[in-house]
């Protein structure tokens, strides 16, 4: 079982580089991101833009995406927290046409791969 998921969460991260090189023209839309739950547990994100706005991913189960959840550009702090209330905080400045996965892996882990679109 670990093996599956291990290579789900490869697959994953195969299709989000594919995606990232794929060719695509910027229109000045907003950031946006994503969770996506290989854990053992659920997890829930908040993200919180420069000037207070929040928006939260909530509940992903185990196995399951979230949907993309966009957001105004600047400096975004992602506020990830599992389950059992560890939290992993993460600020980052985001452009228009930026993407961010969230992945939190079969272990727990939390792993962040950033993308802006040309």
């Amino acid at each position: 079982m670990k093996l599956l998921k291990r290579f789900f969460s490869f697959f994953l991260i195969c299709l989000f580089s594919i995606h990232l090189t794929s060719c695509a023209e910027c229109n000045n839309e907003n950031p946006r991101a994503r969770v996506t739950n290989t854990g053992t547990e659920e997890v829930s994100v908040q993200i919180k833009t420069t000037d207070g706005n929040t928006e939260n991913i909530n509940n992903i189960e185990p196995g399951k995406s979230s949907e993309f959840r966009s957001y105004e550009t600047g400096t975004i702090t992602f506020t990830i927290v599992l389950e059992d209330n560890q939290e992993v905080i993460e600020t980052v400045e985001m452009d228009f046409c930026s993407e961010y996965e969230i992945i939190v892996n079969d272990d727990n882990s939390i792993i962040t791969i950033g993308s802006g679109v040309e």
